[in-house]
């Protein structure tokens, strides 16, 4: 915006060379108008500096909504992956509650699947010959083997 101060300098230095008063009607026109443009350039630099830095306050802004976003698709990214894991529903057979279990977990002999609410085993992972329970016929331990308890 220097030109702008240029040209005003200007038309400042031509009222003074052609030696226009200030004392006329077209001179205090002229001298006023030259005022006026110098408020105009000082108003434009100014805005010019704000703008300048709003556009650094906006690509600020900018990082940091995108690092919020990468934040934010990452855990969406993660919800997917859990997504990948099926579940099947399983009701307790000592409270009544659904239980879901991760399908993978069925399969496995080495995992007890324990109900969350009651605690008590609903697939016990130890085959059911291996049972080494020692309750009798009133047991509610909540093994599932098949055979008579001790």
């Amino acid at each position: 915006m220097k030109y702008l101060y240029e040209e005003v300098a200007y038309l400042k230095g031509l009222t003074e060379g052609l030696d226009i008063s200030k004392e006329s009607k077209e001179g205090k026109i002229i001298h006023k108008i030259v005022d006026v443009l110098e408020n105009f350039a000082d108003a434009i630099v100014d805005l010019e500096e704000e703008q300048t830095d709003l556009i650094e306050y906006v690509e600020s802004i900018d990082e940091d909504l995108s690092e919020v976003e990468d934040d934010l698709y990452e855990d969406e990214d993660s919800d997917e992956d859990d997504e990948e894991f099926s579940y099947v529903e399983m009701e307790c057979p000592n409270c009544g509650d659904l239980v879901d279990i991760d399908e993978d977990l069925l399969y496995d002999d080495g995992v007890d699947i324990v109900c969350p609410n009651c605690q008590a085993i609903i697939l016990s992972g130890e085959d059911e010959d291996d049972c080494t329970c020692s309750c009798d016929d009133d047991c509610d331990c909540g093994c599932d083997c098949d055979h008579e308890h001790k």
